[in-house]
């Protein structure tokens, strides 16, 4: 009896029954994060990712140190190797590793092939952001994890045109309530575990992590005169993320904390957008975080076991 409960519990927590809301927020975020992130290096695509001769660093050496690594990590020198089988030259595979980016999140947009929409652009993000790793940072990484859910997901969903073509029946609610499950604790292991390693070290709690931060070209968009009159407000911010990040695994499940913590992570990173420059940083966040726990976020009905077994049956 005692084990049936527990295998019970266990089924009703990893297989919730669910909407495909958070689906459709992933979809529509990841496809204006990938516009953003393409129109943003329209400029400086060819110094990011040609070959010797077009920018400071070479994307030849960037890809040399990754596959150091291992040979199997996506690059953009895969494509253009490939396009010079077929007789391309290397600008014109640049532009179409960049429009071929720019249509594929058109179409996450819109729902239309949302699957391999979502299977190209996850590729082809992967590449750029593995070809210019020297100038990467988290938001190529998360961007890359939230890609990657929403590859796996039950796609298509309901307000896609995908599914209003096809007149395609709504997917199983328990495979939706599985694959957001799996992305909501993943967000908990990536904010706890950074909040450890924040709390760790003595940066964090005197403010001077913040400072770094905030004075760092091309990140100090705050002036320091400013910084240097607030100064005493920067230890208080610091252990306040600490809070936030560590806290957040505790206190993003339970309905009556979700709101208020929910509602601190997104303003602790949208604060981090329009302090520092980080707006696809912010973007990112504010989308994986909002698909994960946004839907239900407020007047959440709590589902008993016995509602659960009637469900999964």
């Amino acid at each position: 009896m005692q084990s049936r409960k527990l295998r019970c519990k266990l089924q009703c927590f990893l297989f919730p029954s669910e909407t495909d809301h958070w689906l459709t927020l992933l979809r529509i975020g990841l496809a204006l994060q990938i516009l953003l992130y393409c129109l943003s290096l329209r400029s400086d695509w060819f110094q990011l990712f040609a070959g010797e001769g077009h920018g400071l660093i070479s994307s030849d050496l960037t890809e040399a140190i990754v596959s150091a690594e291992t040979v199997f990590t996506p690059r953009v020198g895969w494509i253009v190797v490939a396009g010079n089988y077929l007789g391309l030259d290397q600008d014109s595979i640049l532009w179409f590793v960049w429009g071929c980016l720019v249509c594929g999140a058109l179409c996450l947009l819109a729902g239309i092939l949302s699957r391999s929409a979502a299977v190209l652009v996850w590729f082809l993000h992967l590449c750029t952001a593995n070809s210019a790793a020297l100038f990467s940072y988290g938001v190529d990484n998360f961007t890359s994890i939230g890609l990657f859910y929403l590859m796996l997901a039950p796609l298509p969903d309901q307000w896609s045109l995908d599914a209003r073509i096809r007149h395609a029946t709504p997917k199983d609610h328990r495979a939706q309530g599985f694959h957001r499950r799996i992305l909501q604790m993943h967000m908990c292991l990536i904010y706890f575990f950074g909040g450890i390693a924040k709390s760790v070290g003595v940066g964090w709690w005197n403010g001077t992590s913040l400072w770094r931060a905030l004075t760092r070209p091309p990140l100090n968009v705050i002036p320091p005169d400013f910084l240097i009159v607030g100064k005493n407000v920067l230890p208080v911010l610091g252990i306040l993320v600490c809070i936030a990040e560590t806290g957040y695994p505790f206190f993003i499940w339970p309905t009556k904390s979700r709101p208020v913590w929910f509602t601190f992570i997104i303003g602790m990173h949208v604060a981090i957008g329009i302090a520092m420059g980080m707006y696809l940083f912010a973007l990112i966040m504010v989308v994986l975080n909002t698909a994960a726990f946004g839907p239900g976020l407020i007047g959440a009905k709590k589902v008993t076991l016995k509602e659960q077994a009637i469900v999964s049956r």
